[in-house]
C-alpha cells in the first residue's frame, strides 16, 4: 500500500476529527497508559495483558532517561496517515508489534505502544544484539584497545591463553573482519557441541574459543561464506574481553551502556562467562534510540566521539551479500548491521539498521535525520514493507 492509498483511506475521517481521535495522548491519564504497573513489571513477557488499544502520542513526554523530546510537525495528511498506521498496529493488522518510535533531527517526535510493549519495560531484542555487539567493539576502538588494522589479524592473536598447537587447519584464518561479517567459517558438530556444553567449566573464557577451534572441521576458502549463525559473535566479544580492562561485562557496563544512560536492561551471560554477544539481552524502546541517536551522529555522543568514526562508516556499511533465503534480495551485511535502500517515488534512501527475529529493529536514515525503533514478538515479520510504504515517505518534503 503507497502513502497516497493510505491517506485516501483515512482522509475523510482525518478532515471530520481532531487528532485526538486518533487516541493522541491529550491528559496525564492516558499519557500513563502505556507504563505498565509494579505488579505487571513482575511478569514474564508472555504474562503481559495486552494493551486495549494503541497507545499513541505524537508529543512524547520528556522522562528520566534523558532522550530529547519535540513534536511531530510534519504535514497534516502524512500525520494523520502515520497515526493510522500506528492505530493498525494496535489491532495487530500487520503482525504482533510492540512499539513504534520515531526521531527526527534527534528528538523523539512519535512514540507508540501495542499489545505488550511498554514505555517502562524492557523488551527482547533477539538479534538485535549483534548490532550492539559491534557497536561495542567499535567503543573499544576508539578508546585505543583496538585499531582499525586489526579488524585484519588472525582472531587468535588477541588470545593469549589459547594453545595454538591444539587448533584445526587454517584456525589462523578468522580475522574480526571475517568474524563481523559472518564469514568466519566454523564447522560444527551439532551433537559434539551439545555434548561439549554439558561440562561448562571447560568453556569458560577463552576455553570457549579454544573447545570451538579445536571442534571445528579445517577452515577453508570454501568454509568462510556467508553464515548467519552466534559463534561468530561470540568470538567477536571474545576478543573485547581479551583487550579491555577488566572484563567484558565491566566494560559494557560503564564504558557502553551508563555513558548512554541505559539503567533498565538485562544482558545475560553465555555459557562461557562471557556476556551473550548474539542475543538473550533485553532494553526498553527509548533506549534503543540511543544507540540508533549514536550511529546517526557519526558515533558522536554528546559532540563527543564515542564510537570510532572510521570503525562505523565501514561496520554500517553493504561489505557482503547475505546468502539466508529468508533475508530479502536487497539487503546487504556490514558489520552485524543490515542495510538497504528504500524506494519513495522513485528514490532510494539508504537505510542501515540493526534486525532481530519477532520484529526488533533500529533503523538509521541519514539523509532524512531519521531513526525508527519497532519491537514485536511477530513470527513472520514483514513491517519492513510498511515502514518503507508509510513511515518514511511522511518525513519527505
Amino acid at each position: 500500500m503507497t502513502i497516497n492509498s493510505h491517506v485516501k483511506r483515512i482522509l475523510a475521517v482525518a478532515l471530520l476529527s481532531s487528532f485526538s481521535s486518533f487516541a493522541v495522548v491529550a491528559d496525564d491519564q492516558n499519557r500513563n497508559s502505556a507504563e505498565a504497573s509494579p505488579a505487571e513489571a513482575n511478569l514474564s513477557f508472555r504474562d503481559i495483558p495486552l494493551l486495549e488499544k494503541a497507545f499513541i502520542n505524537t508529543s512524547p513526554a520528556l522522562r528520566d532517561d534523558g532522550f530529547p523530546v519535540g513534536k511531530l510537525t510534519i504535514d497534516a495528511e502524512k500525520k494523520a496517515a502515520l497515526i493510522q498506521f500506528a492505530k493498525e498496529l494496535g489491532e495487530s493488522t500487520y503482525g504482533n508489534y510492540d512499539s513504534l518510535l520515531i526521531t527526527h533531527k534527534d528528538k523523539l517526535v512519535f512514540e507508540s505502544y501495542f499489545r505488550r510493549g511498554r514505555i517502562n519495560l524492557t523488551h527482547g531484542q533477539a538479534s538485535a544484539t549483534k548490532g550492539y555487539t559491534s557497536l561495542i567493539l567499535g567503543r573499544a576502538m576508539q578508546l585505543g584497545y583496538l585499531t582499525m588494522a586489526d579488524l585484519d589479524k588472525p582472531l587468535i592473536s588477541f588470545l593469549k591463553n589459547v594453545d595454538r598447537t591444539k587448533l584445526t587447519e587454517g584456525a589462523e584464518k578468522i580475522t574480526l573482519h571475517k568474524a563481523l561479517t559472518m564469514h568466519g567459517g566454523l564447522s560444527i558438530n551439532r551433537e559434539e557441541w551439545a555434548e561439549t556444553e554439558k561440562t561448562p567449566e571447560c568453556l569458560q573464557g577463552q576455553g570457549l574459543v579454544q573447545s570451538l577451534l579445536e571442534q571445528s572441521a579445517p577452515i577453508t576458502e570454501d568454509t568462510q561464506v556467508y553464515n548467519y549463525g552466534n559463534f561468530n559473535p561470540i568470538l567477536v566479544m571474545s576478543v573485547i574481553d581479551a583487550v579491555v580492562p577488566g572484563s567484558a561485562q565491566e566494560f559494557i557496563k560503564t564504558e557502553v551502556l551508563d555513558k548512554l544512560g541505559i539503567k533498565n536492561y538485562q544482558w545475560k551471560d553465555h555459557i562461557s562467562g562471557l556476556p551473550e554477544a548474539g542475543w538473550r539481552v533485553s532494553m526498553a524502546s527509548r533506549d534503543m534510540l540511543k544507540f540508533g541517536s549514536v550511529m546517526l551522529n557519526d558515533g558522536k555522543l554528546n559532540q563527543e566521539q564515542f564510537i570510532s568514526a572510521r570503525y562505523l562508516e565501514k561496520a554500517t556499511s553493504g561489505l557482503v551479500k547475505p546468502t539466508e533465503d529468508w533475508i530479502p534480495d536487497t539487503y546487504r551485511y556490514g558489520y552485524f548491521f543490515y542495510q538497504t535502500p528504500l524506494t519513495v517515488e522513485g528514490k532510494n534512501y539508504n537505510a542501515t539498521f540493526a534486525w532481530g527475529g519477532g520484529g526488533q529493529r533500529i533503523i538509521v536514515i541519514d539523509e532524512l535525520d531519521l531513526t525508527i525503533v519497532i519491537t514485536g514478538h511477530d513470527r513472520e515479520d514483514q513491517i519492513m514493507a510498511q515502514i518503507e510504504n508509510i513511515v518514511v515517505p511522511a518525513f519527505i518534503k
